[in-house]
């Protein structure tokens, strides 16, 4: 029976960096941020749900939801972020547990879970291990307003949306200090793996 590892960790913390790590170890990963595209192209069920809950305001001109924009409603209104979560998170969760049987059937000795919202969902029941991905606050602050080029504000209330990142760090089975360079992520990543027998090719 395979190990299925949790990756988590908050907005900015440079959890894309290590899934990215695990891929290069040729261990599976069902990314959430990804399937949540794919489930609200134009044609998809949720797609017409959400653009029935928030108005056809939120679509660029290819009737594509514009992400930035429907993001700056969701983060700056908690009733509207659990309107769209209930839209999406079930589509989500489906398809992300398909996979996973897959994976299973198919032997894999490890499959990993990339799942921002792990905590804030209530999915640890989903994995084994959880492993959170780690940064200081100032940096995380940093990070994310350099990446999406937002006020000092509007990354606040991101990173406020999400249960704080030392809460996370507190219920993890292992961390990763991500303060450093990515070869000492790597490095951090390959000792945790180790440790809980995991190989990797």
């Amino acid at each position: 029976m395979g190990v299925v590892i949790g990756l988590t960790g908050s907005i900015a913390s440079g959890k894309s960096t290590v899934s990215g790590m695990f891929k290069k170890l040729n261990i599976p990963v069902i990314d959430a941020d990804q399937i949540a595209r794919d489930v609200v192209v134009p044609g998809e069920a949720a797609y017409h749900q959400i653009v029935a809950e928030f108005g056809e305001d939120i679509l660029l001109a290819d009737k594509t939801i514009d992400r930035k924009k429907l993001g700056s409603i969701i983060f700056a209104d908690k009733e509207k972020r659990e309107a769209l979560n209930a839209i999406v998170h079930p589509v989500v969760r489906s398809q992300m547990l398909y996979e996973k049987e897959q994976y299973l059937a198919a032997n894999k000795t490890c499959i990993v879970m990339d799942i921002p919202l792990l905590y804030e969902s209530n999915l640890t029941h989903l994995v084994d291990k959880v492993l959170v991905v780690y940064v200081d606050e100032s940096v995380q602050l940093e990070r994310l307003m350099n990446r999406d080029g937002s006020t000092i504000e509007a990354a606040m209330e991101r990173i406020d949306s999400q249960i704080p990142v030392k809460e996370k760090v507190k219920q993890a089975d292992a961390v990763i200090n991500n303060n450093g360079t990515i070869q000492d992520s790597y490095q951090q990543l390959k000792d945790i793996l180790k440790q809980w027998n995991i190989s990797y090719v």
